[in-house]
């Protein structure tokens, strides 16, 4: 399964390893790696299962730098691995050069839509399962403020952090929403430190109930809250586990799901534009042993109303990516 690396001066260059079956897949994970408990981790999640339920192999790379995603991309293909999954928007340029050199290539980007015939774009509606934790934030909190650190300040977390911002208005109309991004590049992903920092920041402000959407930075956001006696909000892959009775709740972005079907599909993968959200199960709330102590019988009830009402399209929730403002929250 190990895609391996090694570095040669400025530009990491990428050995493949030395026979590899035809056609079998690949997965390129972002920046803070398969094991970042979150975003990469959930990606992991998904081809192992795949694995395990078929037998199958698939062969990975964990990027060290930049430098590395057209290269990692070109070799892959040209080893003949198929399909080839990346983990991350920050995909978007490369696939793009890539992507009609290799026309027989099935590629998958997550989180960003690459108009290629031999590509399949998915994307989810994270300010639906935002909204979800949003509302669970304001039912928990006792202060009346509550906390979004974000990693990279780009649209897409804004876009979480919208609908967070909508879910605990819709609960409590004067509650205070904290909002802090850790960085304005790929370094936002994986700084634990900053997280907690920022974390200790919004709870001298009052906040008593914080939602990291940071990726490995979330790590140090749930330890900090832990250790100061707040709640916090995991995302993408489940992380009530830990912190148990202190984490609130995640907002599951099923990563594993998309990676699994892909992969399940091999190379008759169908292309084109996929979403996931509420009505596909590409997005939830987590609920399960770690943190049902935490969430009553009237926070399920009324979240689940929620959630029904979503998926059905009897509640909107904005979605920054396609207007940037938001209605409730000033960035």
């Amino acid at each position: 399964m190990t895609f391996m690396k090694s570095l040669a001066g400025a530009a990491a260059t990428v050995a493949l390893t030395a026979v590899a079956a035809l056609a079998e897949p690949a997965l390129i994970f972002d920046l803070g790696g398969k094991f970042d408990k979150s975003f990469n981790e959930a990606a992991f999640n998904g081809a192992k299962r795949w694995a395990e339920e078929t037998g199958g192999k698939f062969r990975d790379i964990e990027l060290q730098s930049e430098a590395q995603r057209e290269q990692a991309l070109r070799r892959f293909a040209e080893s003949g691995a198929n399909p080839v999954i990346m983990v991350g928007f920050a995909f978007a340029d490369a696939l793009s050069q890539v992507a009609d050199d290799y026309p027989d290539t099935k590629f998958a980007i997550i989180d960003m839509v690459v108009d290629k015939p031999n590509v399949r774009s998915v994307v989810f509606n994270e300010h639906e399962g935002s909204y979800l934790v949003g509302m669970l934030a304001a039912m928990a909190s006792k202060t009346g403020t509550v906390g979004f650190i974000g990693g990279m300040d780009i649209p897409l977390i804004r876009k979480f952090a919208c609908g967070y911002a909508e879910g605990v208005k819709a609960v409590n109309p004067d509650a205070r929403i904290i909002v802090n991004m850790t960085g304005t590049t790929p370094a936002a992903w994986n700084d634990p430190v900053k997280g907690s920092e920022l974390t200790k920041a919004q709870i001298a402000q009052g906040a008593d109930v914080v939602y990291a959407a940071a990726g490995g930075t979330g790590v140090g956001v749930l330890q900090t809250a832990a250790d100061e006696g707040i709640l916090s909000i995991g995302v993408d892959s489940n992380q009530n586990y830990m912190h148990p009775g202190k984490v609130l709740t995640s907002m599951m972005k099923r990563v594993d799901n998309a990676v699994y079907d892909v992969l399940k599909q091999g190379e008759n993968m169908e292309t084109g534009l996929h979403v996931m959200g509420l009505a596909n199960g590409g997005v939830d709330y987590a609920l399960d042993e770690y943190n049902a102590p935490l969430i009553t019988d009237e926070m399920k009830a009324k979240v689940d109303e929620a959630k029904a009402k979503i998926a059905a399209g009897e509640i909107k929730v904005h979605d920054y990516m396609t207007d940037d403002t938001c209605p409730v929250l000033q960035f």
